[in-house]
């Protein structure tokens, strides 16, 4: 019998970690032994939960930013290299350059004689339905076609590989699926030069629709945790009930608890006060357990039903029902979202009683809310500067993740009565706290 022999990943990374933090800090592992090869002919999708390292991996690839270790290596030779292009989630145009114009930067840089230039990039905008647009500005273009030129941009200059950053997440429904569909009426007829296309995708159905493999994300770290062949054939139904099988699958998989014995990963990254937060309002928080509480869920939801029913994608349910987890308000596991009895009696109870039941589930279970008011109590002037807390903070993450952070601990805190803030003087108090 003949061996089937396969060719040589287009890339191949290796026990890749990557540590974001300041100098003598304790630092942020975002990712953490991961290994991934990439072949020729499939489109792969790297999928997971907000602070699961997928954007990072992906820059790492593109040689944006070098991992803190492991190898990347690539397929090819100096005669023959393999090469990458990468389309990213804001649509990245010069406003000053046209649609032309900003097609033609990646050959330019790569000093390709003019002539072939405008027509190389002229056949790009034809290919992916621009044609006619080519003297347009940015401003003059609506998001999808935005995202058309970035696409265009990125296919231009026939990379081997084409990279993107949750291509389709800034675009609304409609204009998000035409897009997606023209994407892979493209691929499925070959008339793009492209071999591989690897992309990050926070929605779950969109990486069903589109991938052939499918690498799931554990969080904090970020490790590759599943690996999924998609055996659907393309085009593929969103209604039939292997893909419906296969969408629940990965919503059970990316809410499974941890085997005993092994670790628990973090919902959000770090632990403690350096617990990231997401920017989750409290009357989402109170809207989805208002509509988990009702018919026909009774407390109890499926995920991807919920989210059909909602019209949320995963990574904006994620979030939510995971603030709702770490407050102890609900459970997420096997797919579900069950509200704990202490979601029951805030759904229940009047506007104060539902001040003060959050106010005791944040102090208790949100580390960082815990210490401002902590803080506070302990001063004799029951005041103390943000700046405190947001520099404690930046220990553990980025400047920009501590100010998100901060965004929600004040959100949160208001809401709660637990303690006031204002934001002329970035001061903390308990001005209104009884």
């Amino acid at each position: 019998m003949a061996t089937l022999i396969q060719n040589p990943p287009l890339v191949e990374l290796r026990d890749v970690r990557h540590v974001y933090g300041k100098a003598g800090g304790s630092g942020l592992v975002v990712l953490d032994d991961v290994d991934l090869a990439l072949f020729d002919n499939e489109i792969v999708g790297l999928l997971g939960r907000s602070g699961s390292g997928k954007s990072t991996l992906l820059r790492s690839i593109a040689g944006l930013i070098e991992p803190t270790e492991g190898n990347i290596r690539f397929a090819g030779d100096d005669k023959e290299p393999v090469t990458v292009s990468m389309v990213f989630q804001s649509f990245a145009l010069f406003p000053w350059l046209t649609v032309l114009q900003n097609v033609e930067v990646g050959l330019e840089a790569k000093r390709v004689p003019a002539e072939e230039r405008r027509k190389r990039a002229l056949a790009a905008i034809d290919l992916i339905g621009l044609d006619g647009f080519e003297s347009a500005y940015p401003k003059e273009l609506s998001g999808g076609m935005r995202q058309r030129v970035g696409l265009a941009r990125a296919l231009v200059v026939d990379p081997s590989i084409l990279l993107m950053d949750e291509p389709f997440s800034a675009l609304d429904v409609l204009t998000a699926e035409t897009l997606r569909t023209d994407l892979m009426d493209l691929w499925c007829e070959g008339r793009m030069s492209i071999k591989s296309i690897l992309m990050v995708t926070h929605n779950i159905e969109e990486a069903v629709l589109m991938c052939d493999r499918i690498l799931v994300f554990s969080s904090n770290p970020g490790r590759v945790v599943a690996e999924i062949k998609v055996d659907l054939p393309q085009p593929r139904n969103r209604q039939a009930p292997a893909f419906r099988a296969l969408v629940e699958d990965i919503y059970v998989r990316m809410t499974a608890r941890a085997e005993p014995g092994q670790p628990r990963e973090g919902l959000f990254p770090g632990t403690g006060i350096g617990m990231v937060l997401p920017r989750v309002s409290t009357n989402t928080l109170a809207g989805l357990m208002e509509a988990v509480a009702a018919a026909p869920y009774d407390g109890k939801a499926d995920l991807p039903q919920l989210a059909r029913e909602l019209q949320y994608e995963a990574d904006e349910l994620f979030p939510i029902a995971e603030v709702l987890q770490l407050l102890r308000f609900a459970e997420l596991e096997g797919g579900d979202l069950k509200l704990l009895p202490a979601a029951r009696r805030y759904v229940e109870a009047e506007v104060d009683d539902r001040k003060q039941l959050f106010a005791q589930h944040l102090l208790k279970y949100v580390p960082l809310a815990a210490h401002v008011r902590r803080v506070l109590d302990d001063r004799p002037s029951h005041q103390a500067p943000a700046s405190r807390f947001r520099d404690e903070i930046e220990d553990f993450m980025s400047e920009e993740d501590a100010g998100l952070t901060m965004k929600s601990v004040i959100q949160w805190g208001r809401y709660a009565e637990a303690f006031a803030y204002d934001e002329a003087s970035d001061l903390f108090s308990l001005d209104n706290p009884v």
